[in-house]
């Protein structure tokens, strides 16, 4: 599975994944810490991860 960072991460710092071709391909957004590739993801909806990366962008 192809693992997707932001373009806003930089050079480490705290960062996630999220598989973006799986998501295309089942409606399931996983995310995932990258600094921690191989720990837990979450299973979030499409909305929820619209949340997700809404309150991201609110903290910046």
């Amino acid at each position: 599975m192809k693992w997707v960072k932001s373009s806003y991460s930089g050079n480490g710092g705290s960062c996630i994944e999220w598989a973006q071709e799986h998501a295309r391909s089942t409606g399931e957004v996983l995310v995932r810490d990258s600094k921690n590739p191989s720990g837990p993801m979450l299973t979030l909806t499409p909305q929820a991860f619209a949340g997700l990366v809404r309150f991201a962008k609110s903290r910046v």
